[in-house]
């Protein structure tokens, strides 16, 4: 049995984004973002995933200071390596330069005592669409209610 433990999610992909192919990376951490990481402190809101010379990097995640370790603790915002299998590397890579999809991390989890990233292909929302999705949840929302007056 696989125990994964959710500890953020980036609601703003969810509401920028149209959310195609989802897929799962290890991230490279050193000691100390581990143990804030398991503490919570970590934020995914500005964060995205650029391929460069055949990697993954994952920028702008900021995972704050562990305040137990010395000065020599880690740089809040620094750039973090994903690990990827190299076709998914090549396939992602492809579809981004190709289609202008944009890769964006969805979600930060530990799953059998290591740090993953859920991330995927997004391609933005106009705001026209952002309206008409937030119009489409209020009309579940209200017709809910009136269901729920009725019984």
């Amino acid at each position: 049995m696989v125990a994964i433990k959710t500890l953020v999610t980036n609601r703003k992909a969810y509401r920028d984004y149209h959310i195609q192919d989802k897929m799962e990376a290890g991230i490279v951490l050193t000691g100390t973002e581990i143990k804030s990481i398991r503490a919570g402190r970590i934020s995914l809101g500005d964060a995205y995933v650029r391929p460069e010379s055949g990697e993954l990097w994952l920028l702008n995640a900021h995972i704050g200071r562990y305040e137990a370790a010395s000065y020599l603790s880690h740089e809040p915002k620094r750039t973090r390596k994903l690990l990827v299998h190299r076709k998914q590397i090549e396939f992602l890579t492809s579809k981004v330069h190709e289609k202008g999809l944009t890769l964006v991390p969805l979600r930060l989890y530990i799953k059998d005592d290591r740090a993953k990233v859920e991330i995927a292909l997004a391609k933005g929302k106009r705001q026209y669409d952002k309206r008409e999705a937030i119009a489409r949840r209020e009309a579940e929302i209200e017709l809910g209610r009136a269901i729920k007056k009725k019984a």
